[in-house]
């Protein structure tokens, strides 16, 4: 099985190294490659020091852009497996391997959950209050229940390569995708993981864009729902 770890990374030096590292020395069977989307900082200089593949988005895509052109890439180089893994150094490689197991054993999808076992980081107050109101949103449009929608930690099969590669979301693309797919007949599946708190740097989600945030994700998951497949 050809396995892709896809990083998508803004302004994260203070966090890639060690995340490249661990990553590497842990599962050096896979091919790491770090999806830079117009840093400002030396993102792209450090991931050539440490040796991995850099695509160097010449304008910032977002999030949803950049996760997407790692899908891409993953789809022109024949990869079977694709897992995303934030560069911000929340997620822990440690588990990237359950995750893979469940593509491996079925799973069209699986989403690390910090919440099936709740150890580890468990975020904010206001951001898990944000994280149950999505649970019940896409479990009353879909009938399932996902205990972490907005996880970035995800592995997925060729099938769901194929798909992300020609739509994906542009913001905040979690959730929604959780949706399409569902009612596209994947199989997405959880498994538990545990989080880490963000050492270095800041999350793009500021207070005052938490607000644009709920609104924007509360939309995509109702237009998701009721448009034609």
């Amino acid at each position: 099985m050809k396995v892709l770890v896809i990083i998508p990374a803004y302004n994260e030096e203070g966090n890639l190294p060690s995340l490249i590292r661990d990553i590497s020395s842990k599962y050096p069977q896979y091919h790491l490659l770090v999806v830079n989307d117009c840093s400002e900082d030396r993102t792209w200089s450090l991931c050539k020091e440490l040796g991995v593949d850099v695509l160097d988005l010449p304008i910032n895509l977002g999030i949803g852009g950049a996760v997407q052109a790692g899908y891409r890439y993953a789809l022109y180089k024949g990869y079977d497996i694709a897992v995303q893994v934030d560069g911000d150094g929340q997620h822990d490689p440690e588990y990237i391997a359950l995750l893979v197991d469940a593509v491996v054993n079925g799973a069209d999808l699986c989403i690390g959950s910090r919440f099936l076992e709740g150890e580890g980081f468990q975020s904010t107050f206001t951001r898990r209050l944000g994280i149950k109101y999505f649970s019940w949103l896409i479990e009353f449009f879909t009938g399932r229940r996902v205990s972490d929608p907005t996880s970035g930690f995800r592995a997925c099969n060729r099938k769901v390569i194929e798909f992300f590669a020609k739509d994906y979301p542009r913001d905040y693309p979690e959730p929604e995708t959780v949706v399409v797919l569902n009612r596209r007949g994947f199989k997405v599946e959880e498994a538990p993981v545990r989080m880490k708190e963000r050492r270095e740097g800041k999350s793009s989600i500021t207070a005052l864009k938490s607000v644009y945030y709920m609104v924007k994700v509360s939309l995509a998951i109702v237009v998701a729902s009721i448009r034609k497949r």
